[in-house]
């Protein structure tokens, strides 16, 4: 009975993670396409975009997960919280990048494209376009995994209590529970 409920509670946590990291990456994507919007002189959205920005926050949201489950940046021997911060973003970025070529091949196989007509498709993108949005990934994940880093430097449940405690119990140090903040 207690191993079920573990592994339920496992599976909340996971798929807790999994909507936070999703909706993080659906927001930033939102934003993306609402600056790409604004400097094109676009009229608006269309269910077309905002659909892909979904797919591709849900698609990324997992692929984060899959890199965290399979420790990527964990080992990382760093002097500073920020270096390792910094490290452990370039892994995941490399993972993503790894992951969604495997991605776009498997969806290229399903649609009969070879492998050598997958690649060639992603080759359309100008070499300027592929290092902005790079670099815009990379600008995503810094946040995110900064965030998750000091949540887990200072402890479970300090860095939430910090973010949604009142004004005036941060102040005292103080919990939701009464309990001190350094506990």
């Amino acid at each position: 009975m207690n191993d079920k409920l573990s592994k339920i509670e496992r599976l909340q946590s996971e798929l807790r993670e999994y909507a936070i990291a999703s909706a993080y990456l659906f927001v930033c994507f939102m934003v993306i396409l609402m600056f790409r919007s604004a400097v094109l002189g676009g009229s608006g959205f269309s269910a077309v975009p905002v659909g892909f920005a979904a797919a591709k926050a849900l698609i990324l949201g997992k692929f984060l997960l899959i890199g965290e489950a399979a420790g990527v940046g964990s080992h990382l021997r760093s002097r500073t919280l920020l270096q390792h911060t910094l490290r452990k973003s370039m892994l995941l970025f490399v993972t993503l990048i790894v992951l969604t070529i495997i991605e776009e091949l498997i969806v290229g196989w399903f649609h009969g494209s070879s492998v050598a007509g997958t690649l060639d498709a992603r080759q359309r993108h100008s070499p300027m376009e592929i290092l902005a949005t790079s670099l815009l990934m990379m600008m995503v994940l810094i946040p995110y995994v900064s965030v998750k880093e000091l949540s887990r430097a200072l402890g479970p449940g300090v860095f939430h209590r910090m973010l949604f405690a009142s004004a005036q119990q941060s102040a005292t140090g103080e919990s939701q529970s009464g309990h001190g903040a350094k506990d």
